[in-house]
């Protein structure tokens, strides 16, 4: 006998329940109108007889595949080498998981995995589309746009008319900034400078303008682009550095930036936080534990923002199901951050 042969089938999960196979059918495709005794006795009849519905099948009656995109707007040498793309990850997978959904992952290398992606997602292999990372002159909003697909975008939209119409979950960026560069200010350092990350990317703005709301009109060589990245947190140190080294603090946009800082300020026999306090933004444990030394820090919950973006798409792709008591929720959430105090500042 053939594995398939040896499948039980639906109608032997309706026989072993006592009802009919479109009875059987509505319960394990999570229809509704079935009596909840009814509901029990096929559920335990899937279990018993060890029951696995044909996707294939299921899809045609349900209109769902149970799978989720994620695009992740980043390389494949960015994505796994850092932490924060691993939280958002776990958090996504999560709540998938727990709604029985797969998650498909897919990364952009240059433009012409753009269009890849934008055929992928519009040739219906998933439900709906999870975002994150985009840059402002990305032209994946528009390719998903393109392709019909529900989608929740991680970090506030700041691309073009249809931004206002997306659904997002973000961090207070701007607010967790002002709170770190206070903290830099009621310790009584004058020169405070700021490493700011990619400034194609919403959270990089948004924090830049949290450390301006603070500091107002401070010279601009105290402003110096980065990358989110530890290389770019070393480069831009030591062009703070050259530029004004008499800086007493400094904000870096994330951890990883504000790993490369401490770095170049230890090489250059700079004490933290005596000589120079340093503040990062994530609280990514595996970095801020680690640096040299512990990293005072902006937490924002990465793994939760991961877990919402993933529960705000199942909801709406209940809604669009029509199922009882689903609705299509708010269109932006922003979740707020707190200061993690350790010894770097």
């Amino acid at each position: 006998m053939t594995e398939t042969a040896s499948r039980p089938t639906l109608e032997a999960v309706a026989a072993r329940a006592g009802v009919s196979r479109a009875t059987a059918s509505r319960v394990v495709n999570g229809g509704d109108g079935v009596r909840e005794p009814l509901v029990e006795r096929v559920r335990r009849a899937v279990e018993e007889l060890g029951y696995v519905p044909n996707q294939a099948a299921r899809s045609l009656v349900t209109r769902r595949h149970d799978a989720v995109a994620v695009v992740i707007a980043e390389p494949e040498t960015r994505v796994f080498a850092d932490p924060f793309f691993a939280l958002q990850l776990r958090g996504i997978s999560k709540e998938l998981t727990a709604h029985d959904s797969q998650l498909v992952l897919l990364l952009t290398e240059g433009r012409d995995d753009h269009a890849r992606v934008g055929r992928y997602l519009a040739g219906g292999h998933v439900d709906g589309a999870l975002v994150f990372s985009l840059h402002l002159d990305d032209p994946l909003p528009e390719l998903i746009h393109g392709a019909g697909v529900p989608t929740v975008f991680g970090g506030r939209p700041g691309w073009g008319d249809g931004a206002r119409r997306a659904v997002y979950v973000d961090s207070d960026n701007r607010g967790g900034a002002r709170e770190a560069v206070r903290h830099l200010v009621g310790l009584g350092r004058t020169r405070v400078a700021h490493i700011t990350g990619a400034l194609d990317q919403t959270s990089a703005v948004d924090r830049l303008d949290g450390f301006r709301d603070v500091m107002g009109d401070a010279d601009p060589g105290l402003v110096v682009e980065g990358d989110f990245t530890p290389a770019g947190g070393e480069r831009a140190m030591r062009e703070l550095l050259e530029r004004c080294p008499d800086v007493d603090a400094v904000f870096a946009a994330n951890d990883l930036t504000a790993s490369g800082a401490l770095r170049v300020l230890r090489e250059r026999g700079r004490r933290v936080p005596d000589d120079v306090a340093v503040i990062g933004f994530d609280d990514m444990l595996p970095v801020a534990e680690q640096t040299d030394p512990p990293l005072t820090t902006v937490r924002q919950d990465i793994e939760e923002m991961g877990r919402l973006m993933a529960r705000l798409l199942l909801r709406d792709l209940d809604r669009r199901a029509g199922k009882q008591g689903a609705d299509g929720g708010p269109a932006g959430v922003v979740l707020p951050t707190t200061l993690v105090r350790r010894v770097s500042a």
